[in-house]
């Protein structure tokens, strides 16, 4: 069996990754695997930790902040994946913590047309999974998630992009795209996709990868007997992030739809990020007056 290659993006990560090392062991039990990391210039100790904990890491410095996507292209460049030498690739954040066995039940479960395997994901400190699966962007959905909310809505298909029927986290459950905290993608997909889009800095690139790949053929799948906890990040909170995401998710949309039903689709993202700038929060009224920005779509810059 050929090895499966673990690849992992960086930026200032240095206060997760020993949490990270400590628990790949455990996670990766029963495969043959190597370790490749793409640091974005980080101002902390990142490599060093990595070079410390983890000598035997292929590690590239891009030298910049150059965005999700492009660290994992940079990292599967320096781990040789586009030579064909893997038998599958999982793509992790630095503050995942797998849990015993999680990667072997995700490369299992790439078999036939399934070629990108999610796991179960938990929040830190919480015992019920995360909602991490989704339906692809519509205005139907949009204009749901704005007018009910994404949890409510999402207990009916064509009103949100979350899935929140906890049935559908009990059992392997297709969706048209995860959370890209952690994916497993077989070596024909990877091959079939090509590099990652680094157009999208931060945020949408996995969306835009899973559709991609849908487009070719290939289904994402959710395999519930794979678990990991994600440490979590700051877009709901932070005005920045929550801006970037919700820029990139039109623009992502308008690059598979026409110029009319993307203003609609913009239109019902904006009323949902006013209603909810109306009732205080502060990361929407961002994302709200970035919308309203002549060009904002055309370009949307890294933090």
């Amino acid at each position: 069996m050929s090895p499966v290659a673990v690849v992992v993006v960086t930026w200032n990560s240095a206060s997760v990754l020993p949490g990270f090392l400590a628990a790949l062991p455990d996670g990766m039990a029963g495969l043959d695997w190597r370790l490749a990391v793409a640091d974005n210039d980080s101002a902390d100790d990142t490599v060093e930790v990595l070079r410390e904990l983890a000598p035997e890491a292929t590690v590239v410095q891009t030298g910049r902040n150059a965005g999700y996507a492009a660290g994992i292209n940079a990292a599967l460049a320096a781990a040789g994946e586009w030579d064909g030498g893997f038998e599958a690739v999982l793509i992790c954040n630095p503050d995942i913590r797998m849990r015993q066995g999680c990667a072997k039940r995700l490369v299992d479960g790439l078999e036939g047309e399934v070629g990108i395997v999610v796991p179960l994901l938990y929040e830190e400190g919480r015992d019920t999974p995360h909602f991490s699966l989704r339906r692809e962007s519509s205005v139907s959905r949009a204009l749901g998630e704005a007018l009910i909310g994404n949890r409510r809505a999402g207990r009916f298909p064509r009103l949100s992009e979350l899935v929140t029927d906890p049935a559908a986290y009990q059992r392997p459950t297709r969706a048209d795209w995860a959370t890209g905290a952690l994916m497993t993608i077989s070596a024909g997909c990877l091959a079939a996709c090509g590099p990652w889009d680094e157009s999208f800095f931060l945020y949408s690139e996995e969306t835009e990868y899973c559709l991609r790949a849908r487009d070719l053929g290939y289904v994402t799948r959710l395999e519930p007997t794979a678990e990991a906890v994600h440490l979590g990040g700051d877009s709901q909170v932070s005005p920045r992030l929550w801006t970037l995401l919700t820029l990139n998710r039109v623009r992502l949309y308008g690059r598979r739809h026409g110029a009319f039903a993307t203003a609609c689709f913009r239109a019902a993202v904006l009323l949902r990020e006013t209603s909810r700038a109306l009732l205080g929060r502060g990361a929407s009224r961002a994302a709200a007056a970035a919308l309203l920005r002549p060009g904002a779509l055309r370009g949307t810059p890294g933090p």
